[in-house]
C-alpha cells in the first residue's frame, strides 16, 4: 500500500520532468503562433478586404477599431511593434491614417514589404468647389477611393498579388480562388449601385458632406460634389464662418437641404447648417470612412456601401 509520504516523494521527483514538458509544450505553441504568416492592415475598411483575400492562409490583424477616424487614430507600442513583425503590411496611404504612417515607414526600414493601395489605384485629386475648398488640398491625391467599388476591385487583386509575393506559406491557388469569389461580389455591389442610383433624378445628384469625402463615388455614378462643412479631405481641418457662409449659398443655389456626416464624427459642425438655412436642412449618417462592429449595419465593407447607397438614395429623392 502507498503511503502519502511515499506519494509525495514520487511527486517531488516528478516535478522537474512535468515543468520542462510543460515548458515544451509552451515554447512550441508560442513557436507555432510566431511561425504563422502575418499581415497586418491599418484600416478597417482595408481590413475586411485584405480578410476576403487571405482567408485562413494567414493571420490578418487590424489596427484600427470598429467606429474610429482613420485621420485621426493612433497606435498603443504594442500595435506599433506588431508592424515591424508582419510579413506584410497593406495601408490606405495618401495621408489618410495622418498618426500612423510613420509607423508604417519605421516598418519599411526595417525591411518589411508594404503596399500602399490609394497610390495604386490610380488615385483622383481634390478639387475646389463651390464652398471654397479644399483650397490647400487643390490637386493633391485624394484618399477615400474605397467609396467606387471598381477600384477596390482593382486593389482585391493587386493585395492578393503581394500577398502571394510577400508572404511565405501561403497557398497561391486559394488567394486567387477567393479573391475571383470577392471580385464577383464587388461586382454585383456596382451593378446593385448603378441602379439605386438611377433612382435619383440628375437635378438632385449633389453631395453636400462632413468633409470631402465621397469624390470617387462622385467621380463613378455622376454626382455633383457641392461641398462640406469641412471644407477639406480631413475631419482634422475646421471650418471658419467664411467657409459656412460659402456653402449655405452653394446649397441654396443647388436647392441642396440634405448633409451626409460620417457616423464616426460628431454631427455639430452639420448641425450648424441648420441655423444658416432656416433649418430647413436634413444631417444624415452615412459609415464613409470607418467599418462597424459586426451586426451594426456596416460590419463589413460590402454591407457599408449598400448602407450607404440606400441611405444616399432616400435621402436625395426626398431632397
Amino acid at each position: 500500500m502507498t503511503t502519502p509520504t511515499r506519494t509525495v516523494l514520487r511527486l517531488h521527483r516528478l516535478l522537474p520532468a512535468l515543468l520542462t514538458l510543460a515548458l515544451a509544450a509552451t515554447a512550441t505553441a508560442c513557436a507555432s503562433t510566431d511561425d504563422r504568416p502575418k499581415v497586418v492592415v491599418t484600416t478597417n475598411i482595408l481590413g475586411d478586404i485584405t480578410r476576403e483575400i487571405v482567408g485562413d492562409e494567414a493571420d490578418v490583424t487590424v489596427l484600427m477599431k470598429p467606429n474610429a477616424d482613420p485621420h485621426s487614430f493612433g497606435l498603443s507600442a504594442v500595435q506599433a511593434a506588431e508592424l515591424e513583425r508582419a510579413d506584410l503590411v497593406v495601408f490606405n496611404g495618401l495621408g489618410l491614417e495622418e498618426n500612423v504612417l510613420r509607423h508604417v515607414d519605421a516598418a519599411r526600414e526595417s525591411g518589411v514589404a508594404t503596399f500602399e493601395a490609394g497610390k495604386a489605384v490610380n488615385p483622383l485629386t481634390f478639387q475646389a468647389h463651390a464652398d471654397g475648398g479644399p483650397e490647400e488640398e487643390a490637386g493633391q491625391p485624394d484618399p477615400h477611393f474605397w467609396t467606387d467599388p471598381d477600384r477596390v476591385r482593382k486593389t482585391a487583386g493587386l493585395i492578393a498579388d503581394q500577398v502571394i509575393e510577400n508572404v511565405d506559406g501561403v497557398n497561391p491557388k486559394r488567394i486567387r480562388a477567393n479573391t475571383g469569389r470577392y471580385d464577383e461580389r464587388l461586382a454585383d455591389l456596382t451593378t446593385w449601385m448603378e441602379k439605386s442610383f438611377d433612382r435619383i433624378p440628375d437635378r438632385k445628384r449633389a453631395l453636400v458632406t462632413n468633409h470631402h469625402v465621397f469624390g470617387y463615388l462622385a467621380d463613378r455614378f455622376g454626382f455633383r460634389v457641392i461641398g462640406a462643412v469641412i471644407p477639406s479631405g480631413t475631419t482634422l481641418a475646421s471650418p471658419s464662418s467664411s467657409d459656412l457662409r460659402s456653402l449655405t449659398e452653394a446649397m441654396r443655389e443647388a436647392e441642396v437641404r440634405t448633409v451626409f456626416a460620417d457616423s464616426s464624427q460628431p454631427k455639430r459642425l452639420a448641425e450648424v447648417l441648420r441655423t444658416e438655412l432656416g433649418g430647413r436642412v436634413r444631417v444624415v449618417a452615412l459609415h464613409s470612412e470607418s467599418l462597424t462592429d459586426k451586426g451594426e449595419g456596416a460590419g463589413t465593407y460590402l454591407q457599408m456601401m449598400r448602407a450607404n447607397t440606400t441611405t444616399m438614395t432616400d435621402g436625395l429623392i426626398g431632397n
